[in-house]
């Protein structure tokens, strides 16, 4: 269940109450792990896995609602914006920014009036231990903002190549408005560590998500560039991808930069260090994004039409981890090993020891390939039903009847009960061997084609299912709850 799709909040879901009934639905229903879609603010399309920062935090995920507990919004403003109006069907990010982003900035007038010497010392612990990334995001944002663009590259040359003395100068003509950026973030990252803080206390894990690449539109290409394939304009000479899959025929043309690793190895792959440290800070569990990129990666030409023309180069292998590992031990990361995968990329996640991922709708593709089937998960794995990528179990068994596609074993695995199809299919997954099953809410819910979360190379209408409001039911929460039993995860 991604943040957005909760079915409290305007616009979108946020980390409000809304957030605190899903902990306790999720408890009810005896589920342990929470796994969630990346939390950072979106570059393009408003796509969680196209963020301008690789450390901050979306704004539009902080509750308006808990800043009204903190003293920093009062009800009347709440009222007044619109902030308590039903929101409708699906995520509108238009409407979530438009609410959301006056009562923000209506909290940081409250907060700098404040003679509360906790809360401004909180703030400034936090922006000390940020000190990495906090002061160069805050500059980015602004200079965006500013811009009406997030892609420096089009900036005056003095900023695009980061000269000192033009950094100083907007530090002093933008200060104010660097400030109020770094309070959002503060914000966002007290009501998720309170959020985060109150499922673990209820024995909920938090399975955080990372995409392995970041756009070129960002705060972090921006001031590392000599740490991806740019240009002396800082613009990207090639770009990421996947070639053709079972997802598109002309592969995937990401469009996010790709990086030096010979540069990382030379710095002992100190920003991936870093970035490793900040997620387990925020997630119990990581969902490492494109794992296999890590063995060999496709590099795209930046002005192809499509990912087909692209070519495999290797990639760094154990070193990021290796570092990381030194420095903050054990990694609990999750390796999203789906795709086409070869032999190189199953032994490195082996010998990183990291689970990878198995996904019922890719078992009954091929009559002759089993390993995607639930009956063949080995224990060190965590199995689905479907990812935010795939249609949901509905959606795909549905099209598998519209197709005339017939599976003797998929039938026999079925309880020839229509409205129970979505349950069926949650029970093979959660009576497999994997020692971890995550299931996506619309498949817990029965739900359709037209409540998928993602469409991959569909550029828009992505990101917009909302869980509806009356479906979270103390019902639902028993099903689920017996069913968990049954299969012996409890």
């Amino acid at each position: 269940m991604p943040i957005f799709s909760l079915p409290d909040g305007p616009g979108i879901g946020d980390f409000g109450p809304g957030a605190y009934r899903f902990v306790d639905f999720l408890e009810a229903a005896g589920q342990t792990i929470w796994q969630l879609l990346p939390l950072g603010p979106p570059a393009k399309g408003d796509s969680p896995y196209s963020s301008y920062s690789a450390f901050a935090g979306n704004p539009l995920l902080i509750s308006c609602e808990l800043l009204v507990t903190a003293g920093l919004l009062n009800e009347n403003q709440l009222s007044r914006a619109g902030y308590r109006e039903v929101p409708n069907g699906l995520a509108d990010y238009d409407n979530a920014r438009f609410i959301r982003q006056p009562l923000l900035r209506a909290a940081w007038s409250a907060f700098r009036s404040s003679a509360d010497p906790d809360l401004w010392g909180k703030y400034s612990e936090f922006c000390e231990q940020n000190w990495f990334w906090l002061p160069d995001f805050a500059r980015f944002d602004v200079l965006a903002t500013e811009h009406g663009d997030l892609d420096w590259s089009g900036w005056d040359i003095e900023l695009i190549h980061c000269d000192p003395s033009a950094l100083a100068a907007v530090d002093r003509r933008l200060s104010e408005e660097i400030e109020f950026v770094k309070f959002q973030q503060f914000l966002f990252a007290g009501q998720w560590k309170q959020l985060k803080e109150y499922a673990n206390r209820r024995s909920v894990r938090i399975y955080g998500d990372m995409p392995i690449f970041i756009a070129h539109e960002s705060a972090d290409v921006w001031k590392n560039q000599e740490l991806f394939y740019l240009d002396e304009a800082g613009r990207s000479l090639v770009v990421a991808g996947v070639p053709p899959d079972y997802f598109s025929c002309t592969g995937q043309m990401w469009g996010n930069p790709l990086y030096r690793w010979d540069q990382m190895a030379a710095t002992n792959y100190g920003w991936w260090t870093q970035r490793f440290a900040q997620a387990l800070e925020y997630f119990d569990i990581l969902r490492l994004d494109h794992f296999r990129g890590f063995e060999a990666y496709w590099q795209i030409p930046a002005d192809a039409e499509n990912a087909a023309t692209g070519q495999w180069m290797p990639g760094p292998r154990c070193g990021p981890f290796l570092a990381a590992r030194e420095a903050l031990g054990e990694l609990p990361i999750v390796a999203e090993d789906l795709g086409l995968i070869t032999e190189g990329v199953h032994a490195l996640r082996d010998q990183l020891g990291f689970p990878g991922m198995r996904v019922l709708q890719f078992g009954f593709v091929n009559e002759d390939d089993v390993y995607h089937r639930p009956d063949t998960y080995p224990a060190h794995s965590v199995a689905y039903t479907g990812t935010h990528d795939n249609d949901t179990v509905i959606g795909w068994y549905h099209q598998r009847i519209h197709q005339n596609v017939s599976d003797d074993f998929l039938n026999r695995c079925l309880s020839q009960q229509p409205d129970q199809v979505h349950f069926d299919l949650i029970r093979l997954v959660l009576n497999s061997a994997a020692d971890t099953a995550i299931i996506p809410m619309q498949d817990l819910l029965g739900l359709g084609s037209e409540t998928r979360t993602n469409t991959p190379g569909k550029p828009d209408g992505n990101w917009r299912w909302r869980c509806p409001v009356p479906f979270l039911t103390e019902e639902l929460a028993g099903e689920l709850r017996s069913m968990t039993k049954s299969a012996g995860r409890i």
